[in-house]
């Protein structure tokens, strides 16, 4: 320690390696005095001016902010604040471009000024030696105050290392070309400066305080001694130009002789250094409560009509900095750069706002900094290396680089490179070698930020699936415990052991149950089930092959009876002839039978109806009580289909009656004669198609089926009554359909007669015609009609008989109210049905004496 004060006493310094020595052009702005600060009619605030991370918006758009307002408030340690420059109105927050190589936008907080310069409360103090560390240290981080040397590094981290350095080491020695601002500043604010100092020692405790400047800056060196003679552990060093001596590993070890190595930090060292405008914002922070709201910037280059320096508000777009210095070149060919021709980088726009480590912006002539010059191959010179302060290999950088082998740039120390441009600068080939460092350093950051976030993610993933695991193996463990607690309470108490023996013998029972039931069920259950279902399958079959049958067995007869009827029309003819009936009485006769026909098939279709229903539930009772199932189920169906048929026989009968009556009358206006004989013979051929319709046997097997159920059914007296009267009626049908086979015969003769007469009176046109529409109205059966007229006289007189006993109210009241009503309107029906039959005998007796 000794040898080095006394080799700083005697300004011997050690030397760095490298370096190089550019025109200094600093003449331009070092004798003009720094002009007052200028507010543009709206400032671009950046969230983030420093490293780390960005704070927390504390404003929206529309709101109005005091100057030294605070914006943002800090989220993490390594985050700083900013603050208003002016006071004014918050027009909006959007994303801008920022001062970066990059040219990205970031968020920024866009303010107009109202420039009032209303200033927020503050909290001055006197004297800083009242404060305690803990206050002091909170209030430059409140300030907002980041390194304002070109790192910007939070300061309140770096001033709260740990005490008794070995030195504290202000960086004045601003080597860059063309930057004054930190020369103007020394030289007119040295006390501040001072102030600052004396913090930094109050809080970090150094034993030696070394400002190293250049001896290029004697203005700013008489300054600094002046206003630091009073503190004895200052040391001014006043050091040769030589860039970059404003390194921090270049400066220290020019001051102190030693070598920072890679990696580690100046503090492990016992070394911290700060630069002097951040020590004028310090003092401005900690005694008059400012917060950095604005710095001295350099606007200088030949580019330039008043290259000067000026105190500048964050947020000020460069373009009104470079306006107020007045631009003397033309909009197409000037090209800015933020920062010393060195370490600069060109901007994208002139919009680009002013931050907290902008220390100079450069205008250049087109002839003033060869912009141009284009990058060729590397002819492996090495004068790059030579000039490397930092002792690095930037060809082979530059070349992994290009090919982002990101593993060598880290073996060759590629984040030792302090981007001075010095590489470039010795550069035959013009290649611009710390575009390519900063672009290689940029990846990395992001690749390591997402490595990161990856092993988070992992470490995160691992922890819960330990906890997880941890959690089952817990319920686990518990559901262990609490089952052997209850084995050993049920195996120590005797209602334990009760319990158990209890528990064990039901299981047993509904083991042994189960296994009764799977014995049992293949003869109990399937077999009745299978038994049931094959019956009613083999009910159905014969259901539909005797519904077959009788189809099959009315289309034979139906074409029989065409054959006949187009075989002997003139034969039907005759016999009309013979018969010597009046027209008007034949007519009169016809209506009456079909008026008859009507009401029987009425009376017996709701008779049937009644019969039918109450079969079917005594039926279905049966079905359900008995075990014969298959007898009843067919028993059923067989009902259900005679039903339907005798439905549908009685619809048809009425409405070809009404049409063949209809016919028969518009035919006697024109031929009386004639059409009143045909009509009643079209009559009596649809009355005979209705009644075989309507009139369907009743199968002898289906009524003894019919019989045996009802007979079982013991719930009511009702059930005998009903199911006798169907009985009765069904062998009514059968003998009615018996009698009417043997007129149809003979009357089929008859009409054939009657029709070959109307053809000899008439004409054989129109008799064609009205055969025609015969055999087409009634083709599926021949119409009959008796020969003589006394047989003719007493069916109408039968028929008109039976018509006026189905009107009757007894006939045509409800039948399903009381058991009386159901037989008297079954003795009606059958005593029609005997008339009609006995009327239709005598006809056919009749008809057999005159043929012999």
């Amino acid at each position: 320690m000794q040898d080095i004060i006394q080799r700083i006493d005697n300004n011997q310094f050690w030397k760095f390696h490298g370096g190089i020595h550019p025109p200094e052009q600093k003449f331009l702005t070092n004798d003009k005095p720094i002009r007052p600060l200028h507010l543009p009619e709206q400032l671009v605030i950046p969230v983030q001016q420093h490293i780390g991370v960005p704070g927390d918006l504390l404003v929206k758009p529309g709101d109005k902010v005091l100057k030294g307002q605070a914006l943002t408030a800090p989220s993490t340690p390594m985050a700083v604040p900013i603050h208003a420059p002016t006071s004014g109105k918050i027009d909006k927050i959007d994303l801008h471009v920022i001062a970066h190589p990059s040219g990205l936008s970031e968020l920024c907080v866009f303010m107009t000024p109202d420039h009032e310069e209303t200033w927020r409360e503050r909290h001055i103090c006197q004297d800083f030696t009242d404060l305690s560390r803990h206050d002091i240290i909170k209030r430059i981080a409140n300030a907002g105050i980041s390194g304002m040397g070109g790192a910007g590094f939070p300061t309140h981290i770096k001033v709260d290392s740990k005490p008794d350095l070995n030195f504290l080491i202000i960086n004045a020695a601003e080597c860059e070309p063309y930057i004054t601002a930190d020369d103007l500043l020394m030289q007119e604010h040295s006390v501040t400066i001072s102030q600052g100092i004396s913090i930094l020692r109050h809080l970090l405790e150094p034993k030696v305080i070394l400002i190293g400047i250049e001896d290029n800056k004697p203005k700013a060196i008489e300054a600094i001694r002046e206003a630091t003679k009073h503190l004895k552990e200052v040391r001014v060093c006043v050091t040769p130009t030589q860039y970059p001596m404003g390194g921090e590993k270049q400066l220290i070890k020019v001051l102190t002789g030693k070598e920072i190595p890679s990696g580690s930090l100046p503090s492990q060292h016992g070394i911290v250094m700060q630069n002097v405008a951040t020590c004028f914002a310090i003092a401005e922070a900690v005694i008059h409560d400012i917060p950095l709201i604005k710095r001295v910037v350099t606007i200088t280059g030949q580019g330039l009509d008043k290259p000067q320096n000026m105190w500048a508000a964050l947020g000020t777009p460069v373009k009104d900095l470079i306006s107020y210095c007045g631009n003397n070149q033309s909009t197409s060919q000037k090209a800015v750069i933020m920062g010393g021709p060195m370490m600069g980088f060109t901007l994208p726009t002139d919009r680009v706002p002013v931050v907290k480590i902008t220390n100079c912006v450069l205008v250049p002539s087109n002839r003033e900094l060869n912009l141009n010059n284009k990058e060729v191959e590397c002819i492996r010179c090495g004068q790059c290396a030579e000039v490397c302060p930092s002792q690095l290999l930037p060809q082979e950088l530059q070349w992994s680089a290009k090919a982002k082998d990101h593993d060598k740039l880290k073996a060759l120390n590629l984040f030792d490179c302090i981007d001075c441009g010095a590489c470039a600068y010795v550069c035959p080939s013009h290649i611009p070698l710390v575009q390519y460092y900063r672009v290689a350093k940029a990846e990395i950051r992001e690749q390591e930020l997402m490595d990161v976030k990856a092993e988070k993610a992992k470490a995160r993933f691992e922890a819960r699936k330990a906890r997880l695991e941890r959690e089952k193996q817990a319920r686990e463990e518990k559901q262990r415990k609490a089952s052997e607690a209850r084995k050993a309470a049920m195996n120590s108490t005797p209602e334990g052991q009760g319990a158990k023996s209890a528990v064990a013998a039901a299981l047993a029972r509904v083991k042994a149950k189960k296994a009764q039931q799977d014995e049992s069920e293949p003869t109990n259950t399937a077999q009745p089930v299978s038994n049931t279902k094959s019956a009613a399958a083999a009910a159905i079959a014969r259901a539909k092959a005797k519904k077959a049958a009788k189809a099959a067995e009315q289309n034979k007869v139906s074409e029989n009876s065409v054959n006949k009827e187009q075989s002997e029309p003139s034969q039907a003819a005759d016999v009309s002839d013979k018969a010597g009936v009046s027209k008007d009485d034949r007519v009169a006769a016809a209506i009456a039978r079909a008026k008859a026909k009507k009401a029987a098939n009425k009376t017996a279709a709701e008779i049937e109806s009644r019969d039918s229903n109450a079969q079917s539930t005594a039926v279905q009772s049966n079905v359900e009580e008995t075990p014969t199932k298959e007898k009843r189920v067919s028993a059923a169906i067989a009902k259900a289909k005679a039903k339907k048929a005798a439905q549908k026989a009685s619809k048809d009968g009425e409405t070809d009656t009404q049409s063949a009556t209809a016919a028969e009358t518009e035919k006697s206006e024109q031929t009386p004669t004639k059409e009143k004989r045909v009509s009643a013979a079209i009559a009596k051929a649809k009355a005979k198609k209705a009644a075989q319709k309507a009139n369907v046997d009743a199968n002898p097997d289906e009524q003894a089926t019919i019989k045996a159920d009802v007979d079982k059914s013991e719930n009511s007296a009702s059930k005998e009554k009903r199911v006798a009267a169907a009985i009765a009626k069904a062998k009514a049908k059968k003998a009615n359909k018996s009698a009417k086979s043997e007129v149809t015969e003979q009357a089929s003769k008859g009409l054939n007669e009657t029709v070959a007469a109307e053809q000899t009176q008439t004409g054989t046109g129109n008799t064609n015609a009205t055969v025609k529409q015969v055999d087409t109205e009634s083709s599926d059966d021949t119409a009959a009609k008796p020969s003589d007229k006394k047989a003719r006289i007493a069916a109408a007189v039968a028929k008109a008989k039976a018509k006026k006993q189905a009107q009757s109210p007894e006939a045509v009241s409800e039948p399903a109210t009381t058991e009386s009503s159901d037989v008297e309107d079954t003795q009606l029906a059958k005593k029609a049905r005997i008339a009609a039959a006995v009327a239709k005998a005598k006809a056919k007796k009749q008809q057999q004496t005159e043929s012999k």
